[in-house]
């Protein structure tokens, strides 16, 4: 007697199309998050890894560190070093510009939202963009930036994990701020302000 085997049929293992999208997104958003932390952390001349407990994305003085990262730490995203009225403060100069730091979002707001300069001191702003809106960077008299008037220095179009920076002297008293006028983002309260201090 001969016993019959069943028939095999062959099965696909196919992944679906909705996983393959999900990995290639998570992907994307780890490379532009390394990509943010690897220019920011190129300027400051301090080395970085991925998840490292040094200067890494994840830990030390990275984006979500404990040290002086983005998302916690010892300073402000926008303070570097010793601040204007501080013992040890130098004020940048045409030449040699402060550097500040500034995030526009995750949202519609700015981090920091307020700052403080020194009369005649010329600074560099560095603004980031965290998150999918598209934001833009006025600077100057408050009067002027309030009203988005034609002339304010301004940077437009930053975008998403995009870098973009405007350097300006604040050689009057001020008051001075900063904005975004991006359809809407104004009036939801993305500005901030500028406390200049005497040199």
């Amino acid at each position: 007697m001969t016993l019959a085997t069943p028939p095999t049929t062959a099965r696909s293992e196919s992944i679906p199309g909705w996983i393959a999208l999900l990995v290639a997104v998570t992907a994307l958003a780890f490379a532009s998050a390394a990509l943010g932390v690897s220019l920011v952390s190129g300027s400051s001349g301090r080395p970085a890894a991925m998840m490292g407990g040094g200067n890494g994305m994840m830990g030390g003085n990275g984006m979500m560190g404990s040290g002086n990262g983005m998302m916690g730490g010892n300073e402000a995203w926008g303070a570097v070093g010793v601040q204007p009225g501080q013992t040890g403060f130098v004020a940048g100069t045409a030449a040699a510009p402060r550097v500040i730091r500034v995030t526009a979002g995750p949202g519609l707001v700015f981090s920091p939202a307020a700052i403080s300069v020194a009369r005649g001191e010329t600074v560099t702003f560095v603004i980031t963009t965290m998150g999918p809106v598209t934001h833009e960077f006025m600077v100057g008299p408050a009067d002027a930036v309030a009203a988005d008037a034609p002339g304010t220095p301004e940077i437009a179009d930053i975008g998403m994990m995009e870098t973009k920076s405007l350097t300006f002297t604040f050689d009057g008293a001020g008051p001075y701020a900063f904005a975004c006028h991006a359809a809407g983002h104004y009036e939801a309260g993305m500005r901030g302000t500028i406390t200049v201090l005497p040199a």
